[in-house]
């Protein structure tokens, strides 16, 4: 009689380990697709650090060349507006038409950069296009304000 029971019990649990692998392989697909979106937005705030930080880096040097002729800020030939091209050949216009290379080279070809210097101080924004960004602003700015 203990036979026929072992064998009764057998025979009802025959698909019961099917499904539970097939839970455990749902449960586990869903957890490695949650891991990959969490790769996903850790490459993107990765990304969106790298290029704020290459703003940084591209504003203090534009604020060196600067610092490096106070007299061509303090009366303007440092000046460039956001659209604005840097016309001449003096130290100030090829400073920034480097400036501007760089930018591009470093943040992407939608990058761009003004100076507005007074007798006091000089305001830097540097621009560039964050279209991968996690608050859906593709547009970025970093301002730097210094004084002469």
């Amino acid at each position: 009689m203990n036979t026929l029971h072992a064998t009764a019990s057998l025979n009802t649990q025959r698909g019961l380990g099917l499904i539970e692998v097939l839970i455990t392989v749902l449960v586990l697909a869903i957890g490695l697709l949650g891991l990959a979106a969490l790769q996903q937005a850790s490459i993107r705030n990765n990304q969106n650090a790298m290029e704020r930080s290459m703003g940084v880096v591209q504003s203090y040097s534009i604020i060196e060349a600067i610092r490096a002729d106070p007299d061509s800020a303090k009366s303007g030939r440092f000046n460039i507006a956001i659209d604005g091209t840097p016309a001449g050949s003096t130290f100030p216009a090829n400073t920034l038409k480097t400036w501007r290379d760089e930018l591009k080279e470093n943040l992407g070809a939608a990058a761009t950069g003004s100076v507005a210097c007074t007798a006091t101080n000089c305001t830097v924004i540097v621009q560039w296009d964050d279209s991968r960004g996690l608050d859906g602003n593709s547009a970025q700015q970093i301002i730097t304000e210094v004084h002469l």
